[in-house]
């Protein structure tokens, strides 16, 4: 065999080489989701690159045999050329070693598997009807090593799968927004979709103290004052006390009558009410409301008592953010008055509270919704104005106080301190030494 014929053959190995490489790159990285919308719109290709990639196990065994068949046959001649250039059989076969490893890692592996990752849903459409073929070739090969496969799967055995999580759909959700494929409203809207099962109606209910509520056979006026100063199109209706709602009035429902001649409210009250636990999950409560044809539910305590009101705006804005009208006042949670140093609403919710300081740690880790019952629960009695309590990096000191809690807070970010192994504190231990202080 002439040196020239060694040559061509040699780098027609090496060819296949990056090609099996390529192959390997393209269907270990390409969007499955992607390749099956192409599919189902009709692309003949991106059907056959489904279909091999749901026989990912033969095709890989395919790619492996062929590579590896044309890597040591590329070696083989490699060995017989270099034994026919130089002499020395020790050194020929040294050179023939340090070149071929050279010419494999550089345009075997690098070259193509760097190239195939750019576009792997157009490389593997481009190459799909080719491997296929050599696939069938090679299927007594892909068929003998299946079995072996199917000998070492069930000697390691693998753990049951729970499928894909909430912390990994987000993880997705995160790439896809920072590869450009959606942008951040679309990120977090798909996001707050993901956590929306997570919530409860204690994450997002308006508590007692905030409710407007009105008695039931109040006059028309009375009425009419409420809805002017809350600028609520609802309130709920109680008899005794606001511990026994019994009803709503509907601001349309309320000027229907008014314009009626009526003078008590009783005519225009809707008794449909929905009631709800602290901890039913909103997503379940939304479909209690929808069916119900209601936009209020009432959040009863363990004790029979009214703990608070959701409304179905409050569940929609879990989903899509704050939603404010003509007649809102915008609140600002979150206010910087110097440098690390903020004025924080008491109301603000925990986690909101926690991601915008990023701090370490978990709000399901608290019994409290709101800044206002962490400050509680860290002094350990009702908050006064000018106390001040210690919470991670954060030194927070009450500002405002309103019925019986925190309305508004100063919040100090403190210097993180170095510490050595071992000397970290927990949560616990820290609120402890707070209260203690």
């Amino acid at each position: 065999m002439s040196i020239p014929l060694y040559v061509v053959c040699i780098v027609l190995l090496c060819a296949f080489s990056s090609y099996f490489s390529a192959t390997e790159t393209a269907f270990s990285s390409l969007n499955k989701i992607r390749i099956k919308n192409m599919a189902s719109d009709g692309n003949k290709k991106a059907a056959l690159v489904l279909k091999l990639s749901d026989n990912f196990d033969s095709l890989i065994s395919t790619i492996l045999v062929g590579n590896n068949i044309v890597n040591i046959t590329a070696t083989t001649l490699s060995g017989l050329l270099f034994a026919l250039l130089i002499a020395n059989e020790g050194l020929a076969s040294t050179v023939s070693t340090i070149v071929m490893t050279v010419i494999v890692l550089i345009f075997g592996e690098i070259t193509p598997k760097t190239l195939a990752k750019k576009n792997p849903e157009s490389f593997a459409m481009a190459i799909a009807p080719s491997i296929n073929f050599i696939r069938i070739i090679l299927t007594p090969f892909a068929k003998l090593f299946g079995l072996w496969q199917n000998l070492l799967n069930k000697i390691f055995k693998k753990k049951d799968d729970s499928g894909i999580t909430d912390d990994e759909l987000i993880t997705y959700v995160d790439e896809a927004q920072t590869d450009g494929g959606i942008d951040e409203y679309e990120g977090e809207l798909i996001r707050s979709a993901i956590e929306f099962d997570d919530l409860t109606v204690n994450d997002i209910l308006t508590p007692r103290v905030d409710v407007k509520a009105i008695a039931y056979g109040a006059d028309m006026d009375t009425a009419m004052q409420i809805f002017r100063r809350s600028g609520f199109s609802r309130l709920p209706v109680y008899k005794g006390t606001i511990d026994n709602i019994t009803g709503v009035l509907n601001e349309k429902d309320f000027y229907n009558a008014y314009y009626n001649g009526e003078k008590i409210i009783n005519k225009a009250i809707s008794t449909n009410i929905v009631y709800a636990t602290p901890f039913m999950k909103i997503s379940v409560l939304l479909r209690r409301l929808q069916k119900d044809k209601t936009h209020m539910a009432i959040v009863v305590d363990e004790f029979g008592g009214t703990q608070g009101i959701v409304t179905l705006e409050d569940i929609l804005e879990e989903l899509v953010g704050d939603i404010w009208d003509e007649h809102d006042e915008v609140v600002e949670y979150f206010k910087e008055i110097g440098e690390n140093k903020y004025t924080v609403e008491g109301d603000v919710s925990l986690s909101d509270f926690i991601d915008f300081f990023n701090l370490k740690a978990d709000p399901e880790d608290y019994d409290v919704v709101q800044l206002s019952g962490l400050v509680a629960t860290l002094i350990g009695k009702l908050p006064e104005k000018g106390d001040s309590v210690n919470f991670m990096n954060l030194k927070i000191k009450v500002t405002v106080v309103e019925h019986m809690k925190a309305e508004r807070c100063e919040v100090e970010v403190l210097p993180v301190e170095e510490k050595e192994d071992g000397e970290d504190e927990s949560v616990i231990e820290s609120i402890i030494n707070t209260i203690k202080k």
